[in-house]
């Protein structure tokens, strides 16, 4: 069995193996699947995408014209449980970046925990059908969907990746969280606890 440093190894190069083009139509089919999740008032935790992640830009734009709140991920200075700030209107820049994680910009703004949020989509590495996720590995997203079942209140938790990243299922370790949903180009799946989905999943 693949260890988790090989198959994250093995998705990233998949993932950064697609063509310009069948990107262009995955990331455009994937963000089309988003948009019946979008309701005027809802707060929505997106994700700025970094290097070959699936963009959600096209979604979130959406999601604003008709009325929903985005916010975005604000990794604190100490402790890895997200907080998540507004994400700012069209052309504005990022205003201030954690040194840890260049690549991922951070925006001011006032503060809310993914709690109050109504959905949160995940980037992730990889994806199995029970709902175990792949990530990066610094563990923030881990920590901060563990903090769900204490608190009562969770958004509904949905990975969105390529359809080369689902993976096949992964011993699930004790910090990791599975992820309710998943969208790909090829549609949205609920994931539900002892059911096994097949589409998109093969």
């Amino acid at each position: 069995m693949e260890s988790k440093t090989e198959l994250r190894r093995r998705l990233r190069r998949a993932r950064a193996a697609l063509d310009p083009v069948q990107r262009h139509h995955a990331q455009k089919r994937a963000n089309q699947a988003l948009k019946p999740l979008i309701k005027r008032g809802k707060r929505i935790g997106a994700y700025w995408a970094a290097g070959s992640e699936l963009d959600v830009h096209d979604f979130i734009v959406t999601a604003q014209q008709r009325g929903a709140r985005v916010y975005l991920p604000y990794i604190a200075p100490r402790g890895k449980r997200l907080w998540f700030t507004p994400y700012p209107q069209a052309n504005a820049r990022p205003e201030r970046t954690r040194a840890r994680l260049p690549r991922i910009p951070q925006f001011t703004g006032r503060k809310i925990r993914a709690e109050r949020l109504q959905l949160l989509l995940l980037p992730l590495v990889g994806i199995d059908r029970n709902g175990t996720r792949l990530g990066q590995g610094g563990g923030f997203y881990d920590a901060t969907l563990s903090t769900f079942a204490r608190s009562g209140c969770a958004p509904r938790s949905v990975g969105v990746g390529f359809a080369c990243q689902i993976c096949p299922p992964m011993p699930a370790q004790t910090h990791d969280q599975r992820v309710q949903g998943f969208v790909c180009e090829r549609g949205y799946t609920r994931l539900a606890a002892g059911k096994h989905p097949s589409y998109p999943f093969p």
